[in-house]
């Protein structure tokens, strides 16, 4: 009876999200059995707006009704038709895949609405990211030890509990800025445009997400002049930096906090008369304070903090300093623990210094978000460019892993759909990170051991890497057909195997490297380069065809082959 489908030009114009103040055209065919006698949309946002469709023509076995409108607002919005006849209302929402069914409580369709002045950073759109853990990647001898905990030789096994059975993070590796610069050249050669560095702030962790002092380069890292070479030689290869923003929590142990003692400054753990004491919430002073999931070495800031966000993102503050020494971009840790207001400063900081990247950490559909009961506004135009895109990495991994491609193009055309087109240009397209189990591995199917010891200490069978490397093509290939930006966790492209953290964290391993894999990445890169903005996806029986440009990709995932396809 019905025949709309959100997906599809000929029932909606244009497609997916829309700017502020621009036409949106609706077609909605009803069958002429239905003896309809008008039909009506109902727009839900703040308020809900209904609009009569104009009865246009009849063609064949439907009746055709249209309808122009124009939001002026951003924001989120939910749609959905009423067929009215003789007999009464006919509800009409949408099944999982965008197309028109009639019932009742069904759900909507979404129109992202976003600023029509929405721009995201021109430098980073259709490029390659390659993503470094700083520990771990490269080192160059300089002599130089860790400030708490042990240095290890690179060839050396993670730590991942000491002794008394607690994992400290304090194994270094002694990865540093000079071992980046020195392999530009091979970072280079996988296509890649930006370097995306997981923090380099001082800390006293491996990961160093407990920042200690957001105005200084780690010692064991290097150091600021050090930082700037790193960018003036990335730059040489047409490579921009982004830093890691953790601006949700800092370290106890810290010039802020100063929880041990060992800064000079007066921190909030110390007196209440420090200037950092507004920046904390303690319930009970000074030993009982919130913090990020209950650890209690990452005291949280308060996410209403002003005094805290001047610091970051005011005249002279973090993210002032970082960006004028060459920073290009910044994406966010934990995004969905600051406020809206937070980030919007963060922005306004960016942009003020330049065509300046702002990526959100945010691991569902970033436009449907909803954190601390609040619906979140980041993709309409006044918050981030982009996301890490995580519900992508669901995707491939689960279609190569239960063959269901409906739930592939679903999960794809969604975030497709629901995003403005800047902002999926400026989303990530990842298939690990330093968070998630290494992708070859998630793709073997190997079984994790019951303890991290055993998890460790796994290495995968021959059958389980054969099938893992045979996947891992497959999905990078589709990693790099979709929209954004294609993500490469250090490693990934030579083979790197490992569970969860701290296991998917070791040292790139040199001298091991995978040569077929890295040539199947290189291979990516170079396409990449020549693939056209426009995305279309289609499904031809058990065959997905992603295009991009003059080339295609056909993959088949009963039958785990693929195939790239250039069209002259």
């Amino acid at each position: 009876m019905l025949k709309f489908d959100s997906r599809n030009l000929e029932y909606k114009r244009p497609f997916g999200a829309v700017k502020t103040r621009r036409k949106v055209s609706l077609v909605f065919p009803v069958n002429v059995s239905a003896c309809s006698t008008g039909v009506g949309m109902i727009l839900r946002g703040e308020k809900t707006v209904r609009y009569d469709m104009e009865y246009r023509r009849t063609t064949g076995e439907y009746k055709y009704y249209t309808l122009d409108f124009t939001v002026d607002e951003p924001g989120l919005y939910r749609y959905r038709f009423e067929v009215y006849t003789q007999d009464g209302c006919i509800f009409v929402g949408r099944n999982p895949d965008g197309v028109a069914v009639a019932g009742d409580w069904l759900p909507e369709w979404q129109l992202t609405v976003y600023d029509e002045d929405f721009k995201t950073a021109d430098w980073l759109k259709g490029g390659v990211i390659y993503h470094i853990f700083p520990d771990r990647f490269a080192r160059v001898e300089d002599g130089k030890r860790p400030l708490y905990g042990y240095l290890k030789n690179w060839g050396e096994e993670l730590t991942v509990v000491d002794d008394d059975g607690v994992y400290r993070a304090n194994d270094f590796y002694g990865g540093n800025i000079k071992g980046i610069i020195s392999r530009l050249d091979y970072i280079a050669s996988l296509g890649v445009t930006a370097i995306y560095l997981s923090p380099i702030f001082e800390s006293h962790s491996n990961h160093r997400y407990d920042t200690a002092d957001y105005m200084k380069i780690d010692a064991l890292f290097g150091t600021e002049e050090e930082f700037a070479e790193l960018v003036k030689e990335a730059e040489k290869r047409g490579m921009g930096i982004i830093l890691d923003g953790v601006f949700n929590h800092t370290g106890a142990d810290s010039i802020y906090f100063n929880k041990f003692g060992h800064y000079p400054s007066l921190g909030a753990y110390q007196s209440k008369k420090s200037p950092y004491y507004k920046w904390y919430t303690f319930t009970e002073y000074p030993d009982k304070y919130t913090c990020w999931w209950g650890v209690t070495v990452v005291p949280t800031v308060r996410r209403d903090c002003a005094e805290f966000q001047k610091f970051i993102a005011g005249k002279g503050g973090v993210i002032e300093k970082w960006t004028k020494l060459g920073a290009k971009g910044w994406r966010l840790d934990v995004a969905d623990e600051l406020s809206t207001e937070f980030i919007e400063k963060l922005r306004v900081s960016c942009k003020s210094h330049g065509d300046i990247a702002i990526i959100g950490e945010v691991w569902e559909d970033a436009s449907t978000k909803i954190s601390y009961g609040e619906a979140r506004r980041y993709l309409f135009g006044h918050e981030l460019d982009g996301t890490m895109n995580y519900p992508f990495r669901n995707a491939i991994i689960g279609l190569l892993k239960s063959k269901n491609i409906d739930y592939f193009v679903n999960e794809v055309m969604t975030i497709v759909e629901n995003y403005p087109k800047e902002a999926l240009a400026s989303s990530m397209c990842l298939l690990g990170t330093h968070d998630t189990v290494r992708i070859l591995t998630a793709l073997s199917g190997a079984a994790p051991g019951n303890t991290k010891t055993e998890r460790l200490a796994y290495r995968l069978t021959p059958d389980e890497l054969a099938k893992g490397k045979r996947l891992l093509r497959i999905a990078s290939a589709l990693q790099y057909f979709l929209p954004g930006l294609p993500t490469v966790y250090y490693g990934d492209e030579i083979g790197m195997q490992g569970f969860e953290d701290p296991i998917n964290r070791r040292p790139y391993s040199y001298g091991y490297e995978d040569n077929e894999l890295l040539a199947h990445y290189r291979y990516l890169g170079a396409i990449h380069r020549e693939f056209s903005e426009e995305f279309s996806l289609e499904r031809r029986g058990s065959e997905l065809r992603l295009m991009r440009g003059r080339y295609t990709l056909v993959v088949n995932p009963i039958e785990e082959s693929y195939d790239v396809i250039k069209n002259y």
